[in-house]
C-alpha cells in the first residue's frame, strides 16, 4: 500500500465511523445522546476534511497519478482525490463543522416535529440548514443557478436546466396516464389495511430481501423513523424500514428498496475497500455507488421491476399467506399483485405508486430549488407544499406530518438529492432493458424465483466498479447510450395498460 492508498484508507475509515454514528443515532441512541453526538460528528467531519486538505495528501495523490497507467483504476482514484481536494479547498472548515452540528440538531427537531405534526418546531432548524446550504453552493461555485452546485454533489453533470427539460417530458406523460388510469375500475385494496403484526412483517420482509440476494452475514435490518441503507465497507451494510400495523406494503417494499441499495454496496469489488473509489470525498460520506442516481436505480429496480412484478408474487404470496393466514385468507396472488401496483394518489412519497412517485419528486425539487434561489422562504413552505399536492394529485394535506415534514432529507442537509430518485427510475429501466438483452432467460429465471442471474449481471456491470467510472461512463458501458427516458416511459405505459386494461392508444 503506497502513501496515497494508506492516507485514503484512513479517510475512508473516518467516513465509515461517521456512518456508524449516523446509523446509531437513527436506530439505537437514546434521545439524551444527541448534543454530544452532534459534537462527535462535527469533530470527525472536520478531521476528515483536514486530512483531505493536508498538502501531504495532495502530494501523495499527485505522485500516485504520475506513476499510474492512464485510465487505470489507480489513476482514476488519484484523479478523483485531486478533484475533491481542489473543490473542498473552497469550502471553509467552519462551514463543514456548522453543517454537521446543524444536521444533528435538525434531525432531532425533525423527528419531534413530525411526531407532533408541528412544522413550526422544525422551521428554525430548516432555515439554518438552507442558509448553510446556500453558503456551500456559493463556495463550490456555479454558473447558472446555485442549485446546480448542490445537484453536482449527488449527480455529477446534472443541472437545473437539464432537470427541467427532463421533467417537461415526464410530467405531461404521467399526468395523462394518471387520468386514464383513474377512469378505469380500480383493484380491490381493502385487505392491505388489515391488522398485520410487526413481528410477522419483519420476518416476511427480511425473507424477501434475502431471497433477492441481501447477505445477512454482512448486514442487518432495524426499524427507524425513515427507511435507509448505510454501509461501513462492503462487509457491513445495514438497512432499516418502518412498520405500520395497518398497512402491509410499506415495510415490505421499503425493505426491498433498501436491500437494492445494500446489494450494490455488498457487490463492490473487495479490492476497492477503504479506498477513494468507495468514498464520496466531496460529500464526506462512505459509499461505493458511482452516483446517488445510480444507487437509486438499484433500489428502484429491485423494489419495482422485481418486487412488484406478477412473477414475484405468484412465487412469494403463499409465504405471505402462511404468515398472515386470517388477513389474506380471502385474497389471491393476482389480487395482491394488483393491489400493490394500484395507482392511488397518496400523501406519502415512500408509499406512492410508481406512476405518481415522480410527481412527488418534482414537487420537492421545485420547492427546494425555490428555497435555494430565495424565491420561497421556509415559513411559506407548508402552504406551497399543500397547494402543489392538491394541484397535482387532488389531495388535501391534513397535517404537516403527512405533508412537508414527511421526509428526513432536508433535516439531513440533503438538498439536491431528491432528483436522484426520478433519475434512478430512468436508469433502472435502461439497466433492466440491457439485462434482458444480455440474459435471454431472465424472465423465466425470475419466474422461478432465481434472482442470482440478474444480481450477478448487475454486479459485473455496475456494482463491482464502485466509483471507478462516472455515472455517464457507467451508463454508456452498460447500455450503449446515454440517459434516455424512452424505456422508462414505455415500461410505465405497458405496465398500466396491462393492469388497467388500457388500449395502446390510451397509453401512447
Amino acid at each position: 500500500m503506497n502513501d496515497f492508498q494508506h492516507r485514503s484508507a484512513e479517510i475512508n475509515d473516518l467516513l465509515c465511523i461517521l456512518n456508524l454514528l449516523a446509523w446509531d443515532a437513527r436506530t439505537q441512541m437514546p434521545a439524551g445522546g444527541s448534543p454530544t453526538r452532534a459534537q462527535q460528528t462535527a469533530t470527525l467531519s472536520g478531521l476528515a476534511q483536514r486530512q483531505l486538505l493536508d498538502p501531504a495528501y495532495e502530494r501523495a495523490a499527485e505522485a500516485a497519478l504520475s506513476t499510474a497507467e492512464p485510465g487505470s483504476v489507480a489513476a482514476r482514484a488519484a484523479e478523483q482525490a485531486l478533484g475533491a481536494v481542489r473543490a473542498l479547498r473552497r469550502v471553509p472548515e467552519d462551514l463543514t463543522r456548522d453543517l454537521a452540528l446543524t444536521k444533528s440538531a435538525a434531525q432531532d427537531a425533525w423527528v419531534e416535529a413530525r411526531a407532533r405534526g408541528d412544522f413550526g418546531h422544525f422551521a428554525p432548524h430548516l432555515t439554518r440548514m438552507v442558509d448553510l446550504t446556500r453558503r456551500l453552493a456559493d463556495a463550490l461555485g456555479h454558473r447558472e443557478h446555485p442549485y446546480d452546485a448542490l445537484l453536482g454533489l449527488y449527480e455529477p453533470g446534472l443541472t437545473t436546466r437539464t432537470l427541467g427539460e427532463l421533467f417537461s417530458q415526464l410530467r405531461p406523460h404521467h399526468l395523462s396516464l394518471l387520468r386514464d388510469v383513474q377512469a378505469r375500475p380500480q383493484p380491490r385494496l381493502d385487505f392491505l389495511a388489515r391488522d398485520y403484526g410487526v413481528a410477522e412483517q419483519e420476518v416476511l420482509a427480511l425473507e424477501l430481501a434475502q431471497a433477492t440476494g441481501y447477505d445477512l452475514a454482512r448486514g442487518r435490518l432495524d426499524a427507524s423513523a425513515h427507511p435507509f441503507e448505510i454501509s461501513f465497507t462492503r462487509e457491513d451494510v445495514r438497512i432499516t424500514t418502518r412498520y405500520r400495523p395497518d398497512f402491509l406494503p410499506g415495510a415490505l417494499f421499503g425493505v426491498l428498496h433498501e436491500a437494492g441499495h445494500a446489494m450494490y454496496e455488498q457487490g463492490v469489488s473487495p479490492e476497492l475497500t477503504r479506498s477513494v473509489l468507495t468514498s464520496d470525498l466531496l460529500g464526506l460520506y462512505a459509499v461505493g455507488g458511482a452516483s446517488y442516481g445510480t444507487h437509486e436505480s438499484q433500489s428502484r429496480l429491485w423494489e419495482n421491476r422485481v418486487g412488484r412484478s406478477r412473477a414475484f408474487w405468484d412465487r412469494h404470496f403463499p409465504r405471505a399467506q402462511a404468515l398472515f393466514p386470517s388477513q389474506l385468507a380471502d385474497v389471491t396472488a393476482e389480487e395482491f399483485w394488483r393491489a400493490v401496483n394500484r395507482v392511488q394518489p397518496s400523501l406519502i412519497r415512500v408509499e406512492a405508486d410508481e406512476l405518481t412517485y415522480d410527481l412527488h419528486i418534482m414537487l420537492r425539487v421545485d420547492l427546494e430549488t425555490a428555497l435555494i434561489a430565495g424565491d420561497l422562504t421556509v415559513p411559506e413552505l407548508p402552504e406551497a407544499w399543500n397547494a402543489r399536492m392538491e394541484a397535482d394529485l387532488g389531495l388535501k394535506v391534513p397535517d404537516d406530518a403527512r405533508g412537508v415534514l414527511q421526509d428526513i432529507h432536508w433535516s439531513a442537509g440533503l438538498i439536491g438529492y431528491f432528483p436522484t430518485y426520478t433519475l434512478g427510475n430512468l436508469l433502472a429501466a435502461q439497466f433492466f432493458e440491457a439485462a434482458q438483452a444480455a440474459l435471454p432467460d431472465l424472465g423465466a429465471s425470475l419466474a422461478r424465483g432465481e434472482y442470482g442471474p440478474l444480481r450477478t449481471w448487475l454486479t459485473e456491470q455496475i456494482y463491482r466498479h464502485g466509483r471507478t467510472y462516472t455515472p455517464h461512463e457507467l451508463l454508456e458501458r452498460t447500455t450503449g447510450r446515454g440517459l434516455d427516458p424512452a424505456p422508462y416511459l414505455a415500461y410505465l405505459s405497458g405496465k398500466y395498460r396491462d393492469l388497467y386494461g388500457l388500449t395502446a392508444k390510451e397509453t401512447a
